[in-house]
């Protein structure tokens, strides 16, 4: 089995920390996300960030790999070192059985991988097909922000487990159109009732349960059903006021930013956060003063001169 290097999947350092390793998920997850990029083998890059990203950001995965990594390379056939188990961390196992992850990630941490989806029952070929209900079906549906106010119906594509006398058959592609129910949050489940796989005989059809997977924005966190999003300003916004353009998932719009404001201050706009089924949840703009780049010389003149007309001093409560 190939060994799987996930700091170089997703473009980090191995020292990085978790804020890093979570920017460069969302990038990446953004960019190879298979309903929106054109990019070759989205797909395929698209679970593979993902399976890194399951390793890297979970502390007690992260350690695991870490050992790991001392025993393999990039792209290098790769063997478990003496006395390893897999799934290791406490006790606990780890069976993400709607994740589609490699054979390096099921041997090193004990998850169903593969088929990206998981079954109620088996059948094999000794077994007596006269009338049996079909296979329940989980698959993982990611889902933009975006979509979770949308009226619009999602196209999803997955594959049917399929029994006959002889035992699995081929399996079944099946496409279907759903509707995302307003309100959904990070991990929930839907079933959709006869959807999952075929019956035998007079058998009914499975059920199928999408697990909803929020994709990772690149400007806002979800707290709850509300929104945070960071929001530069200028020096002179902050100190005497402006009103400036701020996006949500549902558009931009204008925002009064006060005389005198901080950074770290926060300003709710109600109503633009996450649908729920309590009522719409708010959108928090959190301020972030930040200076130009670049300055010249004039400018570098005229902060000297605020300098001595200000009389401020930012650190008069630190005492000494």
């Amino acid at each position: 089995m190939e060994f799987k290097d996930y700091y170089d999947i997703l473009g980090v350092e191995p020292d990085a920390d978790k804020p890093a390793i979570k920017k460069a998920y969302r990038r990446l997850a953004r960019k190879y996300h298979p309903d929106v990029s054109s990019e070759h083998g989205a797909e395929a890059h698209f679970k593979e960030v993902s399976e890194a990203y399951e390793v890297l950001g979970d502390d007690t995965r992260r350690a695991e790999y870490d050992q790991l990594r001392k025993y393999g390379s990039k792209g290098e056939r790769f063997t478990p070192p003496p006395g390893w188990t897999g799934g290791a961390g406490g006790g606990d196992s780890f069976e993400f059985q709607g994740g589609d992850f490699s054979e390096f990630f099921a041997s090193m941490f004990g998850a169903r991988a593969g088929s990206g989806q998981r079954s109620s029952r088996g059948f094999t070929s000794s077994e007596d097909f006269t009338s049996r209900r079909g296979q329940d079906v989980e698959i993982d549906l990611p889902v933009f922000l975006e979509e979770t106010l949308s009226e619009e119906a999602k196209s999803i594509e997955y594959r049917l487990p399929h029994y006959g006398e002889t035992g699995r058959l081929k399996d079944i592609k099946k496409t279907l159109k759903v509707k995302i129910p307003k309100g959904v949050i990070d991990g929930e489940r839907i079933r959709l009732k006869g959807q999952g796989g075929p019956g035998y005989g007079s058998g009914a059809s499975g059920d199928l349960y999408l697990r909803i997977r929020l994709v990772p924005h690149p400007l806002f966190d979800v707290v709850g059903n509300d929104l945070n999003i960071t929001l530069p300003v200028a020096p002179w916004e902050a100190a005497l006021g402006a009103t400036v353009t701020v996006p949500t998932l549902s558009g931009k719009i204008s925002l009064t930013i006060k005389p005198g404001s901080q950074t770290g201050q926060k300003l709710r706009v109600k109503g633009k956060g996450l649908a729920s089924k309590q009522g719409q949840g708010d959108l928090y703009v959190i301020l972030k003063v930040v200076m130009p780049e670049k300055v010249d010389e004039k400018t570098k003149q005229l902060w000297a001169q605020l300098k001595y007309q200000a009389d401020f001093d930012p650190r008069k409560n630190l005492g000494g």
